[in-house]
């Protein structure tokens, strides 16, 4: 047993120590070929911590002086100077906002018999969502100061929008909505939102009568049209006399009439 043992420390000895061997009185690690070579193969593919160190911070530095520099441009003497563009921007938009209202009184477009009212064309279908959403903005402005509107539905009835297109022009395109006060033509849904902003439109709505808080019209309940009192919406009459069926003449096309009450 105690020879066995020996011989596996001389294996061993034998095994470790064959790298410091020789050959023709050279070290085997030399004769090898350079590639080979375990510490030309590490400093060929990776370079010392220290060299990695300098070039990230000579990168910090001329990140640094980059942002130094444009932080130090002088803005030129052609570019005018921030505050001065922002305030005459807001003058711009001040003057584009005051125009329709400085321009209500010589308005060249009328709508006759309808010098008393507000009159609001609109549509209630919701086919196209930024119309819609703009007519609902305007009724509910003019809802917020509790003034009586008259409010035509074109999609009610096309007897409306007949009447806008004649007053608007008929070969001009109309959009909705338009709005009237004092039977002239104020503008669409961003004048009257740019009246609300400034308070101009307040001023105007003054001379209009208050209605009390939370006002619903009985008969409608503010829809502006009932079913036709003659023909109950069907839009046919029999008439006795021909033995034959005929169109009622009261209601729309659509079998309506306005609301006695608040449409007046």
């Amino acid at each position: 047993m105690a020879g066995l043992e020996k011989n596996a420390e001389l294996k061993k000895t034998s095994f470790f120590s064959r790298s410091m061997t020789t050959h023709h009185g050279r070290p085997v690690a030399s004769s090898l070929n350079p590639s080979l070579n375990r510490t030309t193969s590490i400093t060929k593919y990776y370079t010392p911590v220290e060299s990695v160190g300098s070039s990230l911070k000579g990168k910090v530095k001329d990140l640094c002086r980059l942002f130094e520099g444009s932080k130090s441009v002088k803005p030129s003497s052609t570019d005018p100077p921030p505050q001065k563009h922002q305030k005459l921007t807001k003058s711009v938009l001040s003057e584009s906002r005051l125009s329709p209202f400085l321009s209500l009184s010589n308005s060249v477009t009328r709508l006759p018999g309808t010098e008393d009212r507000i009159v609001v064309f609109f549509t209630s279908l919701r086919g196209i969502r930024r119309t819609y959403e703009d007519c609902y903005s305007v009724r509910m402005i003019f809802r917020g100061f509790r003034v009586w509107i008259d409010e035509r539905d074109v999609s009610m009835d096309a007897a409306y929008r007949k009447e806008l297109q004649i007053a608007m022009g008929e070969k001009s395109s109309v959009s909705l909505p338009q709005v009237f006060i004092m039977g002239k033509y104020v503008g669409g849904a961003d004048v009257i939102k740019s009246l609300f902003e400034i308070g101009e439109l307040a001023k105007i709505l003054k001379a209009f009568p208050v209605r009390e808080p939370g006002f619903v019209c009985r008969c409608c309940g503010d829809v502006r049209f009932i079913p036709c009192l003659n023909c109950s919406g069907s839009k046919k009459l029999y008439d006795e006399d021909e033995d034959r069926v005929r169109r009622c003449p009261d209601c729309n096309e659509n079998g309506l009439i306005r609301c006695p009450d608040c449409s007046s």
